[in-house]
Parts: C-alpha cells; structure tokens; sequence
C-alpha cells in the first residue's frame, strides 16, 4: 500500500489532508501506478505542489515521458509551476517534441512565467504565426456544448462542392425547421442522414449535432478526394473521438483531440494539442486548415440542410 486510498481528485487541493497521509508514511513517489506529483502539478493546489515537491526523491522524475512542471503548464497552472522551480524543477529541460516547460509556456497565457535564459531560442516566427492563428480561432469558435456531435472539417472545398461529393439532396426549410426542433423524436435511422453543411474560410464543414455521420469513413473519404480534412465525433460516452483522412485514405484513426501531445508526435504537433487542449473542434478545423469566424457551421444554422444517401458510412 502506498497511503493514498480514498484519494480523490479534489483531494490533491486539500493541503491538510495529503500532508496528513504523507507524514502517516504515504509514498510521496507513487501512487495509482503514477506519480503524486503530476497529479497535484495538473490539479492540485500550489501548497499540496510544494509539500510534495519538498518529499520526493527527483522533482524532475519523469511519467510517461514528462515532468510534474510540463503537466502544470499543460493544464495552465502557472502557480502550482512556480512552486515547483522554487523547489528545483528545471523549466528547460527538452521533453516531448523537444519542447520544454519554459518553452511551451511562452505560447500560453502567461509567457513570462519563467525568466528567459540566454541561450535559449524562443520561439520562431512560423511558431509565433501558429500561436497568433490559434488563439484567434479559439476565440473565434468559443464555448459551446458540442457533446454528441460528428463533424467532417474538409480543406478547399465549398459546401456545394461537399453536397455534390456526397449526393447529397438539400430539404425542404418546413421539414428543417419540424426536425431541428428536436432531432430525437425521429428514428435514429433517419436523423443519421440529415446534415448540415456550411461553407468557411478554407474550406468546409459538414455537421451533424446529433450524431456521428460526418465522421465515418464513407462520409470522410467521400469528402477528401483530391485534399484532405479531419473527422470529429463527441462521443458522450467515450470522449472526443478523431481521425484523419487524406485523399480519400484513412491515415488516423482513434485519435483524442483536445486531449495532451503523446511522446512520438513531432514539434508541430505538440504545440498543436497545447494550443487547442480542451478544444477539440478548434483542433480539428485548424488541422484542416479552416477558419470559422463564429461556431455557427457546427452548432447550425448550416448554410444547407440535406439528406444523405442512405448507406453504410462504416464502409469504405
């Protein structure tokens, strides 16, 4: 045992109680097959950060390729992370993609959390670009609910263009506006063909905000003959749910969008999954190089209602 049974998320905020376990002989080095650390640095408060950043035997011991430092900047903590300089963590040590913790924090919304070394580059004009692109359309797209939701993000084409690929028939606004009423007092069968779609700058997204049709196979390579897009599925049980296809080949599949960077994605995709974490949908349209002015082409109304044909989309 390592004394953290009944640990609890928000117990990494309940500075009194991980104290407690720790001078009761908790192990300040493992927990749950993970690291106390990590979780406190992502979740916790800065006063749990510092106890157990004064407790373990390498403030800078890695979990799956990072440190407790990066999980804090990933999941924007900039004073969970200033505990754990103070106690020793280096903000520069490269790790995933070759970025650091300093580094990745100069793209976030405290870039000065930590004092710039000399001989450390910054970040490059492309980088700076990518940043400026992707806290616009973040902005742009803001909150919204988009549980449940399929969506198929297609580069240099228009939503005519997307009909015509997919032999879509665009339907009467009587039976739009009945349907989008409520779309779940229709048989599942038939909701599953109705889509919207809607020209943006860039390209094109078809939506479906209650189902998953625009993200399937037969959806996606239908769509991407000849470019490229990114498939979406907000699966209420499961998660976000990605993929990619590229001239009607599937290249990605299972993909998490939103989620954190993995340890073998490049530099570009590091920044990409730290610049849209929590943003799935801002993942995606920016993967296909789209850019929305607003969430209108995902939440509706679409430019154009349509039924697809009815077949199977798990096919290919």
């Amino acid at each position: 045992m390592t004394g953290w049974a009944g640990v609890t998320w928000e117990s990494w905020r309940d500075h009194g109680d991980i104290r407690a376990r720790l001078n009761a002989g908790a192990d300040p080095d493992a927990w749950g097959g993970g690291r106390p650390l990590h979780r406190a640095a992502g979740f916790g408060s800065p006063e749990v950060v510092a106890e157990l950043a004064g407790r373990v035997s390498n403030v800078d011991a890695l979990e799956y390729g990072t440190t407790a430092l990066w999980g804090a900047v990933m999941e924007d903590q900039p004073d969970n992370a200033r505990a754990l300089v103070a106690a020793g963590a280096d903000p520069w040590r490269p790790q995933l993609g070759g970025w650091s913790p300093g580094r990745l924090a100069l793209a976030g919304p405290v870039p000065d959390l930590f004092p710039v070394p000399d001989q450390e580059p910054g970040l490059t004009a492309a980088e700076q670009a990518t940043i400026q692109r992707g806290r616009q359309l973040v902005e742009a797209l803001g909150r919204f609910h988009y549980e449940g939701t399929g969506l198929a993000c297609i580069a240099d084409i228009d939503a005519a263009e997307a009909i015509r690929r997919l032999d879509a028939t665009p339907v009467d606004e009587e039976f739009v506006a009945d349907f989008l009423d409520d779309p779940y007092e229709y048989d599942m069968d038939e909701s599953l063909l109705i889509a919207g779609v809607t020209t943006v700058p860039g390209g094109c997204i078809v939506t479906q905000p209650w189902g998953y049709t625009p993200s399937t196979p037969g959806a996606m390579t239908r769509l991407t003959t000849g470019t490229f897009g990114y498939g979406l599925y907000a699966n209420p049980k499961s998660g976000n749910q990605g993929s990619i296809v590229r001239n009607s080949t599937v290249e990605g599949w299972d993909l998490h969008p939103g989620g954190g960077p993995l340890p073998d994605d490049t530099p570009e995709e590091v920044l990409a999954s730290y610049l849209y974490r929590h943003h799935a949908v801002a993942y995606a349209c920016a993967f296909a190089g789209l850019r929305p002015t607003s969430a209108r082409a995902v939440t509706g109304p679409a430019d154009t209602w349509v039924r697809l044909p009815d077949l199977d989309y798990w096919e290919h």
